[in-house]
C-alpha cells in the first residue's frame, strides 16, 4: 500500500498571532531559539515560501477557513465572517472528524462547523482572560498561552477516541502589546537583541506609502507597548534603538511562551501514542516586522510581513528534514486538510492541496506566482491599500490611491531596499509582471477598484464581545 493511502490522520493546527519567521530559529533566525517549533521542522517539513494573501489578522483567518481570497469570502478588513459560509471544519465534520477550535478566533461571528469551541472575545486578554463557547463563558486565571494549552489538552483527554479529529489551537501571543509570562520575560531582561541592518535606513526611493505609515519603531510604539519610560538623555537613533530593544524583549518572551506550549503538545502526543498518525502544523496568521524597514506590525506586502512560518510533521508520511521553496499561500491550507481526510473539497476553493509538496514532489503545474491584496486604509496604521504579484525572483506592488509602484529584484535585493520600478533596465521584467498581475486578478475574480472606498467595506464587527457583554446577551450559538 502506498504510504499516502494510509489511515486518515488526526490534524492539529497550531497558529499564533503575528509570529514572524525571523523569530523562528528553524528559519535561520539569529535573535532567539524556538526548540519545539524547530523540532516539528526537523522531524517534518519547513515551507520557506508560504504567504498570507492579505497580511492582517481577521482576513487571513477567514482565508485559512474558506480557501478563498478576501474579496471572495467577504472578509477584506475587520468584519465578521458569515456563519453560513462554507468552511473547512464543516467539511471535515461531515467526513466524520471531531472538530474543535480553542483560543483566538477574531472573526466576529461565533464559530460554525466545530463540535467544541472555546474562544477569546475579539483580541482577548493576556492575563485572566474571558473565553466563551460550548462550555459557556468563563474567566480563567493565568496567562492566555497557558490557558489555551490547558484547554487543548483537556479536550484531547475527553474527545471521542473512535474518531479522527481536527483541532485548531490559536494563540493570542505574540500579538501587541506583548505581555509575556514572568519566567520568559526574565530570560530577556538583560539580553541585547541584534538589530536588522535596515532598522534606521531611510526609504527615499520607495513609494510614499512607507513614509506615510504609522507603524514605525521610532514614532509609533506607545507607552503601553514599551511599559517603561526611556532614559531622559536618549534622542534620535539612540532612542529608536532603545525602543527596539524594549519591543523585542517582550515580543520574543511571548514567542518563548508559545514555543513552550508547542513542546507540551508534542509531549502529549508522545505520551498518548498519537504521534504516528497525527499531522501537527505550526504557523502564524501572517508575518510581522521585527524592526526591518524601521517597522513593527504587518500589512505591507514586503517579505517580513507577508511571509508566514509553516512547519509540519506527520511521521512516516512527511520525510524528516524536508524543505520546500514552492510558492504556497494560505488559501492552500484547507484543500490540504480535506484531501488528507478524504473529505469533500470546498466547491469554490481558490487554493490547492499541498500534499504533493509534503511528499517531496515539485509539480510542474505548481504556481509560479501569487497575488496579494490589502484593503484596510487608513486603518490603525495609515497603511495604504495595495495589491501586487510575487514570483520566485521579483515582486511588483501598486498603491492605487496614490498611483505609485514598487518593484524589487528579490535575488539581488532580498531586503527590498531598492525600488527598481523606474530603472530603464527593469522595464522588460516590469512589463511581464504587470501582465501577470492582470492575469491573476482575472483568475481570482478580483477587480482593481474593489473596496477602494471604505464606505463599501462590509460592516466591521470582528471585535465581538463575550455574550455577557453584548447588548442583548444570548448564550453562544450552536455550532
Amino acid at each position: 500500500m502506498n504510504a499516502w493511502s494510509a489511515e486518515r490522520p488526526n490534524i492539529i493546527f497550531i497558529m499564533s498571532d503575528d509570529h514572524a519567521s525571523q523569530a523562528v530559529s528553524a528559519y535561520g533566525g539569529k535573535i532567539n531559539q524556538t526548540p519545539n517549533i524547530d523540532r516539528i521542522a526537523r522531524e517534518g517539513i519547513r515551507l520557506d515560501r508560504c504567504y498570507a494573501v492579505n497580511s492582517i489578522c481577521t482576513p487571513s483567518r477567514a482565508t485559512i477557513l474558506t480557501a478563498q481570497y478576501s474579496h471572495k469570502n467577504g472578509v477584506p478588513v475587520f468584519n465578521a465572517i458569515e456563519r453560513d459560509r462554507d468552511n473547512v471544519a464543516k467539511h471535515l465534520r461531515a467526513a466524520g472528524y471531531q472538530t474543535a477550535m480553542i483560543g483566538k478566533w477574531h472573526l466576529g461571528s461565533d464559530p460554525a462547523g466545530f463540535d467544541y469551541w472555546q474562544i477569546l472575545p475579539g483580541q482577548g486578554a493576556y492575563w485572566n482572560p474571558v473565553l466563551y463557547g460550548t462550555d459557556g463563558e468563563k474567566t480563567y486565571k493565568g496567562h492566555a498561552t497557558d490557558i489555551i494549552t490547558d484547554l487543548t489538552t483537556h479536550w484531547l483527554d475527553h474527545r471521542k477516541k473512535d474518531q479522527p479529529f481536527f483541532l485548531m489551537m490559536h494563540h493570542k501571543a505574540p500579538h501587541r502589546n506583548w505581555q509575556p509570562q514572568p519566567q520568559f520575560a526574565a530570560m530577556w531582561t538583560n539580553r541585547v537583541v541584534p538589530e536588522p541592518p535596515n532598522l534606521l535606513t531611510p526609504h527615499p526611493n520607495h513609494a510614499s506609502a512607507i513614509r506615510e505609515q504609522k507603524q514605525s519603531i521610532a514614532n509609533d510604539l506607545t507607552p503601553a507597548d514599551l511599559k517603561k519610560e526611556p532614559p531622559a538623555n536618549l534622542t534620535g537613533d539612540d532612542l529608536t534603538r532603545w525602543k527596539y530593544q524594549r519591543y523585542m524583549q517582550d515580543y520574543l518572551a511571548c514567542v518563548q511562551g508559545v514555543d513552550d506550549s508547542v513542546g507540551k503538545i508534542l509531549k502529549y502526543l508522545t505520551e498518548h501514542d498519537l504521534e504516528k498518525n497525527t499531522l501537527i502544523i505550526y504557523t502564524s496568521d501572517q508575518g510581522f516586522f521585527l524592526g526591518e524597514h524601521g517597522l513593527f506590525d504587518k500589512r505591507f506586502m514586503y517579505e517580513e510581513s507577508s511571509r508566514m512560518p509553516f512547519v509540519a510533521r506527520w511521521p512516516g508520511q512527511i520525510k524528516a528534514g524536508s524543505t520546500s521553496e514552492d510558492l504556497v499561500i494560505n488559501c492552500d491550507f484547507a484543500p490540504t486538510f480535506l484531501e488528507m481526510a478524504k473529505a469533500a473539497a470546498l466547491p469554490e476553493s481558490q487554493g490547492r492541496s499541498m500534499l504533493p509538496i509534503f511528499r517531496g514532489e515539485h509539480p510542474n503545474d505548481w504556481r509560479a506566482s501569487f497575488y496579494y491584496r490589502y484593503y484596510h486604509e487608513p486603518g490603525h496604521h495609515n497603511t495604504r491599500q495595495h495589491y501586487g504579484v510575487r514570483t520566485a525572483t521579483h515582486k511588483l506592488i501598486y498603491y492605487p490611491n496614490i498611483d505609485e509602484w514598487e518593484c524589487f529584484d528579490l535575488v539581488i535585493d532580498p531586503s527590498e531596499m531598492r525600488n527598481i520600478y523606474k530603472d530603464p533596465a527593469a522595464q522588460p521584467i516590469i512589463a511581464k509582471l504587470k501582465t501577470e498581475l492582470t492575469r491573476l486578478q482575472q483568475v481570482y475574480g478580483d477587480t482593481e477598484n474593489r473596496y477602494l472606498d471604505p464606505a463599501t467595506w462590509p460592516k466591521t464587527t470582528a471585535d465581538v464581545l463575550a455574550p455577557s457583554k453584548r447588548k442583548n446577551a444570548k448564550p453562544p450559538a450552536t455550532p
